[in-house]
């Protein structure tokens, strides 16, 4: 049987794009997890990280080492790769799969003559420019992984087709597009009410995603509009979501809700009208971001409310999805809402149904297997 090795240091049980990874790589053989949290479910083993492993050489050696640009020394080095090295020492896999740069020595470390399929989900050398020390120490780590390892992978997915530009230019690799998008849900659009307009948001309650945007425009429109937030804390303990729910104070208008399971997401957001999402250009990842959302809220059959932002335009506008900000200021999205009849909410609604097959993960994962099952034929 074809073994697979599939490395995600993340909670793999909450990480929507390896859980649907794995369903691919299932039809091609046994998988074998390497990640943080419980064992997913349909994999043949899990070699769980723990917690306090860390998946960047942030001890008191590897920041010299990265600080001194001695990036060979530590791609080893980070406490939760090296946890994984060890535990995978002497075993032989059919395939080595590594979601991001980080894991990418690791992926390499263990494939012995096996091929490597590099996930990089979004634009790597610019993860987290928000934060100083990684600008300065581990966004050049990064540009190495990529530059030593991303031309020796047998293959390379990202997330949009503006970053896989950005990977061929920079590492002169060419990159399948593979997006996040969701299962096909089997709805129709729930039906809307002219004087309600059901607002909703899902997804990770993280600073720079501009969620306050989301509370502050809603307080602005008038009484027909009420937002539900569907969010996972953060890995702050919870005070960013805090300080949302103290912004949005009395406002009986909006309403927290605790995160669903992905598998229960497009039936929980087909109760709504309108999804929505404003994610200023804050740096690269989210200038050309194509969020799970996006097709979330398609699979769910609403409509959709934007920002200008580049790949979610494109689609939106493609398949007449919803309506777009002018820009991202607040006062623009909450314009880009007001105007919106009970006609319009349910037009855009019937063209999520219409694109709902097309926008699936179904349609991502056959050009998926396409372009591995050459690979595990061959190995």
């Amino acid at each position: 049987m074809t073994r697979i090795l599939c490395i995600s240091l993340s909670p793999i049980r909450r990480d929507a794009r390896v859980l649907r990874q794995i369903s691919i790589l299932r039809q091609l053989g046994d998988v074998v997890t390497v990640g943080y949290d419980e064992q997913p479910d349909g994999v043949v083993e899990h070699i769980r990280v723990p917690d306090d492993r860390l998946s960047l050489p942030q001890t008191v050696g590897g920041v010299l080492n990265l600080g001194l640009r001695r990036f060979d020394a530590v791609e080893l080095a980070a406490p939760g790769v090296s946890y994984a090295l060890d535990k995978l020492r002497g075993r032989e896999f059919d395939l080595v799969v590594a979601n991001d740069a980080r894991v990418l020595g690791l992926a390499f470390a263990v494939a012995g003559d096996a091929p490597v399929w590099a996930d990089m989900h979004e634009w790597a050398p610019e993860e987290r420019t928000h934060v100083l020390s990684w600008r300065l120490l581990v966004a050049p780590f990064m540009i190495h992984l990529c530059r030593k390892y991303l031309p020796r992978a047998a293959a390379v997915t990202t997330v949009g087709g503006e970053i896989a530009k950005l990977y061929a230019r920079d590492f002169g690799v060419t990159p399948h597009v593979m997006r996040n998008a969701a299962p096909f849900a089997d709805l129709s659009p729930s039906e809307v009410d002219p004087d309600r307009i059901r607002l909703v948001h899902s997804g990770g309650a993280v600073h720079g995603r501009n969620l306050e945007a989301m509370i502050d425009a809603v307080r602005m429109l008038d009484d027909r509009f009420t937002l539900d937030l569907y969010l996972v804390p953060a890995a702050d303990g919870g005070r960013y979501l805090k300080s949302l729910r103290d912004r949005a104070g009395d406002d009986t208008r909006i309403v927290f809700h605790d995160p669903v399971p992905p598998a229960m997401l497009p039936v929980t957001l087909n109760a709504y009208d309108v999804g929505v999402f404003w994610i200023p250009p804050v740096h690269t990842n989210a200038r050309l971001t194509l969020p799970n959302k996006l097709f979330d809220y398609v699979q769910g059959r609403l409509a959709l409310a934007i920002g200008p932002t580049v790949e979610m335009e494109r689609v939106v506008r493609e398949h007449g999805l919803g309506v777009i900000s002018d820009d991202f200021d607040v006062r623009g999205c909450a314009d880009s809402l007001r105007s919106l009849t009970a006609d319009q909410i349910r037009e855009f609604k019937r063209a999520s149904d219409a694109s709902a097959e097309r926008l699936s993960f179904e349609h991502e994962a056959s050009a998926a297997l396409a372009m591995l099952r050459p690979l595990v034929a061959a190995s």
